[in-house]
């Protein structure tokens, strides 16, 4: 009986699961270390999967294999029972970590590098490997310390093939499922100036999203770490450009091995030297990204189509209408009591305004998906867009004049459109409302079309809709209530003189575009758009002299052909003249400099937050009504002055005048389609403070103020 016994408890004993790894965790004063491994022990002869784990401090970091331009990789020093041995570890894709001016790779938080144990043959089972690594860390955060420690794991020797750890199992293996490894891909580097272009090609990347690839090379003397990657699409990979580093002083490596970072995978890489192939480029940089902001992450398509309406609403009341608003109002004064003829008018106005907002947002979609870095109000961002529309609403103030006719409607301000009843004029004036109020951006707009544009083409087309539904609604309402209408006096000869006053916010207008165009294109650009605008005055008051003489029977083809031809002239010239031959602007400035200002730049802001400074950034551009409105009203004030000053802070201008693919990555990472934003950073880093597109100074004052306190 007690033979029986014995055996029993000894077969009991073989099949017992084993004991899991043992390890203890050692705090080196800014992370916790500790080894863990995948499965609960290792039969001979086989191998198991070990992990350094570091749960680092928040705020702190350590570094990946190459740590970039400063820092000093995790290393780790094994003392192993005879005849065991350990493999270097598996690097996970670091992240970029930004300090002042400097660009290192590291990890932040809970980060494993996993490695290969493997057990001799003879190892005896039952018995327990302790398994010991002298590990060292360099963690960072404003300043640098090194830190080590002394780790060990008890492993168990098993009969057999070990079961998973049921707590570092699936997280190891995680890791190691989305550590970069090769994917057949084939690389080629070539100097070309003052860059270094790398191409990559492979079935991975060919109709992959590139938006987010970054370069990680192996060696810390490649590239320049801290300069921008661009990246162009090919149909079968990618070319990027680099900063060539160190090693092009010389001849040049022979080699360049890394890792290419994408969203959610990375592959290693090795490069040799050679002619970039042309399936690597040539369908220009990716589409830019819009982050949706925190307040738009639940929206849904009727949350974001609710927020457009209302921003379309309040669009209305922004400064950059108030030119079309001249145009609005003598189209109702000229219909009085006449209620059918105010609806039809209301109607067309309402549809021009949806036609053009759709087929602004259809063309800024088809932009964005071939890569370029645009954002509402894209269409003034090119200088010879704003020089034709300085044209033409100078052409509209002169019509409002008297200088010439079109049709007889008040509404006929385009060649040609006037028809029977103005209907065409009001369509027309629909489509100018929003050619010029789209560089504004409304409060609730910015939430709703930061939304949409990281949406299919359908949800973004249908809030664009709401948009300009609500932009249309309040005209379109006014034409259909029959109290409104009533209230407005009977057509008469008071009419001619306020429809010349009404000019007047037109000649404005055309102002602040020559304004936005000498920002954009330089001083050189205000001479010739001036003669451009002469010559089409001049056409147009030859215009109205030959309709004059057609009135009196006396038609005058000549005169005609002239105006025609000098109206040609003028918009040619005024229209390209400015965009070609034309040195930019920099010293120019963004007009209103009551600030001590800094231009805008990732770098900059970076250095700032290193020297623990509170920053205010301003993205705006000249085209901008709203900006300026908010630049002069808020921020050019004494009190903002006194406040930046008061907390050592910084005021960076981000100007979006001419695109910007730097300014339009930042805009979209806060969810924003277009300007203005405002962000204020606070003294001790973190996530800034957002500002509402409408400023007081009050709000300014108070975000400085606790962004110098946190």
């Amino acid at each position: 009986m007690r033979f029986l016994l014995g055996v029993l408890a000894a077969l009991l004993l073989a099949n017992a699961a084993p004991a899991a790894a043992v390890a203890a965790p050692v705090n080196t004063g800014h992370l916790q270390a500790e080894l863990v491994a995948a499965a609960q022990g290792v039969a001979p002869g086989q191998s198991v999967t070990v992990a350094l784990r570091q749960q680092i401090q928040k705020g702190w970091h350590t570094y990946w294999r190459n740590a970039g331009d400063s820092g000093e990789p995790t290393s780790a020093e094994w003392i192993l029972p005879a005849g065991w041995t350990a493999s270097d570890f598996t690097w996970p894709t670091p992240h970029r970590l930004p300090i002042g001016p400097l660009v290192n790779y590291g990890y932040e938080g809970e980060v494993l590098l996993p490695l290969t144990v493997s057990a001799p043959a003879g190892a005896t089972p039952g018995q327990t490997a302790t398994l010991t690594a002298k590990a060292r860390f360099l963690v960072c955060a404003e300043v640098c310390i090194p830190e080590d420690a002394t780790l060990t794991l008890a492993l168990p020797i098993t009969a057999g093939p070990a079961p998973a750890d049921p707590q570092w199992g699936a997280k190891i293996a995680k890791v190691l499922a989305d550590a970069p490894k090769p994917a057949g891909l084939t690389g080629t580097f070539e100097k070309q100036g003052e860059a270094v272009k790398l191409a990559i090609t492979g079935a991975a990347l060919k109709g992959a999203d590139v938006a987010g690839a970054y370069f990680f090379p192996f060696s810390g003397t490649a590239i320049d770490h801290a300069r921008p990657q661009a990246i162009e699409r090919g149909p079968e990979g990618l070319t990027l450009t680099l900063a060539p580093g160190y090693d092009f002083q010389t001849a040049g490596p022979k080699a360049i091995g890394g890792v290419l970072a994408l969203d959610g995978r990375a592959y290693e890489v090795a490069a040799r030297p050679g002619p970039l192939p042309p399936a690597a480029a040539g369908l220009g940089p990716p589409p830019a990204r819009v982050a949706v902001p925190a307040a738009a992450a639940n929206l849904g398509l009727l949350g974001a189509a609710a927020f457009a309406l209302v921003g379309g609403l309040i669009l209305n009341l922004m400064p950059c209408v108030f030119p079309v608003l001249a145009m609005k109002a003598a189209s109702l004064a000229g219909h009085g009591g006449e209620h059918a003829a105010a609806r039809r008018q209301g109607l067309a106005f309402g549809a021009g305004v949806l036609v053009t907002f759709l087929a602004l947002a259809g063309l800024l979609i088809a932009l964005r998906a071939g890569g370029a870095a645009v954002g509402w109000g894209f269409q003034l961002q090119d200088p010879p867009v704003v020089a034709a529309l300085a044209l033409l609403m100078l052409a509209v103030a002169l019509n409002l004049s008297g200088v010439f006719e079109i049709g007889t409607s008040l509404q006929g301000v385009g060649s040609g459109l006037a028809s029977r009843g103005g209907l065409a004029g009001s369509f027309f004036t629909g489509v100018l409302a929003v050619v010029v109020a789209a560089p504004c951006t409304a409060p609730f707009m910015g939430t709703a079309l930061g939304w949409a544009l990281g949406q299919p083409p359908a949800a973004a087309l249908a809030v664009f809709l709401a948009l300009g539904i609500g932009f249309a609604l309040p005209f379109v309402a006014v034409a259909f209530v029959p109290a409104l209408i009533e209230r407005l006096p009977r057509p008469g000869p008071w009419m001619d003189v306020f429809k010349k006053l009404l000019a007047f916010p037109m000649y404005g207008a055309v102002a602040w575009l020559v304004w936005v165009l000498t920002v954009q294109a330089g001083p050189d650009a205000v001479p010739r758009i001036l003669a451009a605008a002469i010559v089409l005055a001049l056409a147009l008051w030859i215009a109205g002299a030959a309709q004059r003489r057609r009135v009196q029977g006396q038609p005058h083809v000549a005169l005609a052909g002239l105006a025609a031809g000098l109206g040609a002239v003028a918009v040619a010239g005024g229209a390209f003249w400015p965009a070609y031959g034309v040195a930019p602007a920099e010293a120019m400035g963004a007009g209103f400099a009551a600030l001590d200002e800094e231009a805008y730049s990732p770098e900059k802001l970076a250095a700032l937050q290193a020297q623990g400074r509170p920053v205010l950034v301003n993205y705006t551009a000249a085209w901008c009504v709203s900006c300026q409105v908010n630049d002069r009203v808020a921020l050019s004030t004494t009190g903002v002055s006194e406040a930046l000053k008061r907390n050592n802070a910084a005021y960076l201008k981000a100007d979006w005048t001419k695109r910007d693919a730097a300014i339009a990555a930042e805009l979209a990472r806060f969810g924003r389609a277009g300007v203005p934003l405002y962000l204020v950073y606070g003294a001790k880093g973190g996530e800034p403070a957002i500002l509402p597109s409408l400023l007081t100074q009050g709000v300014v004052v108070k975000a400085l103020d606790a962004a110098g306190r946190s």
